[in-house]
């Protein structure tokens, strides 16, 4: 998918028109990366027309004293930046609205920003958001992104973050009506691979119909970012927070619907993951993760509310989710191994482990499948194994797994040094659950199909019409 920008405005067009609209009104505040945005919208000229204060209170008990503390004590932090625009939105009100134009529209823009520092490795991120009334005299709506900078010094990050801010306030401006395009905006004149975006969140009277997890998935599908998670209450969380020094378990799946198969083979690879030494609850994320693309790499161009229900229905068993565009497992791992350094554990099923040695599944990779091996069992990684039924109808386990005979070697090297691990199952009967059969027996409304998924999930499909469902009519 090569991206495109949606507008052939350059940065300083895009400030330019935004100063010589005398409409449009209000403050940009910054911390931690200098105040490059107000510098974009001086440079233009004309920016008294649109900006009443810039200011960046960089002393953290200036910044206390004008922002308050936030409860979780960050001052990079999502509470932050929306404390910041609230406050700086006001004031703007405050001071200047009585003797300004009735058909003025106000905003106030603030980011709160951890660019590199001189003398140490840290991450380097970013929350900016913009208040901003959509007409005049109307209840604001704020707008937030969550931003990871890629470059490698601090003037090059201080530099797209100050483009990324006047793309920000012109899309909310120019865009607020096409979400789509609104993201598709935010990396305009910035190069590809410098900024990553990993979530925004609309709210508002304005935004009232936006589903925000349905939104986030185009951050992906506009190569914002490679992934996006939800936690179990659906709510959008940047991975840096969900995976800072935790254990990781994951399983991948369509999900569409999760049977009670799914459900199995998570609670085992827990039992399992759950045996090894410092592996606890409460230091682990399970994560049900959704990759939008086929075995082959190509998008399967899967609508959002499709995804949104997969996403809902995981969420109401207590899972976290995860949506990606990965498609082999190495490269899964190395995007957990960004944030954490603990163990990280994979559950599969023996289709899958077959996938894992089929040679021609890491066509493009340079050294084959022992590069992909190398990059996928490095560090703290392991494979659980879920069973299943031969056409004999016998359980067939990872043990009984036979790779090509000049692969051999390197599968007893996984076992010996204990990457995989089996996984047993809780029922046999549980083999017979397909999740195609389901989706066939939805379209005929309630019946057996209901034994076949979690109770919750059923109740979902039943109450919302989730996967075609089809009420009968009595």
């Amino acid at each position: 998918m090569e991206h495109k920008n949606v507008s052939s405005r350059s940065t300083s067009q895009k400030a330019l028109r935004l100063n010589l609209d005398d409409k449009k009104y209000g403050t940009i505040v910054e911390i931690g990366a200098g105040q490059e945005v107000a510098r974009q919208f001086f440079l233009a000229g004309a920016a008294a027309g649109t900006i009443a204060k810039t200011m960046s209170a960089y002393d953290m008990k200036f910044s206390d004293a004008i922002y308050g503390v936030q409860e979780d004590g960050r001052y990079v932090s999502k509470a932050r930046v929306k404390a910041m625009m609230e406050q700086e939105f006001d004031l703007v009100l405050q001071r200047v609205s009585e003797g300004r134009s009735k058909s003025s529209r106000y905003f106030a823009y603030a980011a709160t920003v951890a660019a590199k520092s001189f003398n140490r490795q840290n991450e380097c991120h970013a929350w900016c958001g913009v208040r901003i009334q959509m007409y005049p005299g109307a209840e604001p709506s704020n707008i937030k992104v969550h931003v990871r900078m890629r470059d490698d010094n601090a003037e090059a990050q201080q530099q797209a973050l100050g483009v990324l801010g006047v793309n920000l306030i012109y899309a909310a401006y120019y865009y607020f009506e096409n979400p789509k395009m609104f993201i598709d905006s935010l990396s305009d004149s910035i190069k590809r691979g410098r900024i990553e975006i990993d979530s925004i969140e609309f709210l508002g009277p304005y935004f009232e119909d936006i589903d925000n997890r349905a939104i986030n998935m185009h951050l992906i599908r506009s190569w914002k970012t490679r992934a996006i998670m939800f936690r179990p209450d659906g709510s959008i969380c940047v991975p840096a927070e969900m995976l800072y020094k935790k254990n990781v378990l994951t399983i991948r799946g369509s999900f569409r619907p999760v049977t009670n198969l799914n459900l199995d083979m998570i609670e085992q690879g827990k039992v399992a993951f759950f045996e090894h030494e410092a592996v606890t609850e409460d230091n682990t994320v399970v994560i049900a993760e959704i990759s939008l693309n086929d075995v082959k790499g190509n998008d399967n161009h899967v609508p959002e509310e499709d995804l949104v229900q997969r996403v809902q229905s995981l969420n109401s068993l207590g899972y976290n989710v995860m949506i990606s565009d990965y498609t082999r497992y190495f490269s899964l791992r190395a995007y957990f191994r960004q944030y954490t350094k603990m163990e990280i554990g994979i559950v599969v099923g023996m289709i899958n482990l077959k996938q894992i040695f089929d040679e021609n599944s890491y066509q493009g990779v340079e050294g084959g499948i022992l590069e992909g091996f190398g990059k996928l069992f490095p560090d703290n990684t392991r494979m659980f194994i879920y069973p299943e039924l031969n056409t004999e109808g016998e359980i067939r386990d990872y043990n009984d797994f036979k790779a090509q005979e000049h692969l051999r070697f390197l599968y007893r090297h996984l076992l010996e040094n204990d990457f995989l691990t089996g996984l047993d199952t809780s029922d046999t009967e549980l083999f017979n659950i397909y999740s195609r059969d389901v989706l066939k027996q939805l379209k005929s409304g309630r019946g057996e199909w209901e034994s076949l998924v979690p109770k919750l999930v059923a109740e979902q499909i039943i109450e919302f019409g989730f996967f075609g469902f089809k009420q009968r009519r009595r």
